[in-house]
């Protein structure tokens, strides 16, 4: 059977403020039916990254009876799937729909099938495809990246305990610290969280202890 390719093109949507995507490569695996199904799953940037992949598992994988896969770059503006000879719609369509159920994007998933001998019938197999999508997904990790505000604060050291006890409630990350005569410590907050915990500062304090803004970043916590 003639292994099929479909393309997908939409317009490319204007870039948003968060972006959700993988953490990081990952694999996972399930037996049904005697069939293995192993998932995979990689961030990627651009369609030659999203074919390199593809091309890894598949020579990894080069004795598996399928290796089925779907990707989606630019916000679902660029799509490909693959059902690599199964029958049609039941494996990288269903791939494809968890990959934009999920919300991550510029991801690619691979899932390889070594056939155990018994079928599985249409509903089976996209219920088996989404399964291994999932899985891998979920092993890789789904982040959303958000606007981060980069800062700076000085202060002693009882200070420092009242206001390291109001890093959970802000979601603060600490990047570095140093503990000298006073406590240096270099910081980021989600941007929409910055003039609140600035406020809290200057309340607590009143107005002491200052943040001195350094930069911003995209980050995820």
């Amino acid at each position: 059977m003639a292994k099929k390719t479909k393309n997908i093109e939409t317009p490319i949507a204007e870039a948003p403020r968060t972006y959700t995507t993988l953490e990081r490569e990952a694999s996972a695996e399930f037996t049904e039916k005697k069939s293995v199904f192993i998932g995979y799953a990689c961030p990627v940037k651009t369609e030659a990254e999203a074919t390199d992949f593809i091309a890894k598992i598949r020579k990894k994988h080069s004795d598996a009876t399928h290796n089925c896969y779907a990707y989606q770059l630019n916000g679902g503006g660029i799509a490909r799937y693959s059902d690599d000879g199964e029958p049609q719609g039941t494996a990288g369509v269903p791939i494809l729909d968890v990959i934009k159920k999920s919300g991550a994007n510029d991801c690619c998933v691979v899932v390889t099938r070594y056939f155990g001998g018994i079928l599985l019938g249409a509903g089976g197999l996209v219920r088996a495809y989404a399964n291994g999508a999932k899985i891998a997904l979920d092993a890789a990790h789904i982040v959303t990246y958000e606007n981060y505000t980069e800062f700076r604060l000085i202060c002693d050291y009882s200070a420092y305990q009242k206001i390291n006890y109001e890093f959970p409630k802000y979601g603060i990350i600490v990047d570095a610290s140093d503990f000298g005569g006073n406590v240096t410590l270099r910081l980021a907050i989600k941007e929409t969280k910055y003039t609140e915990f600035s406020d809290k500062l200057a309340e607590m304090f009143a107005g002491s202890i200052v943040p001195e803004i350094l930069g911003e970043r995209f980050d995820f916590r």
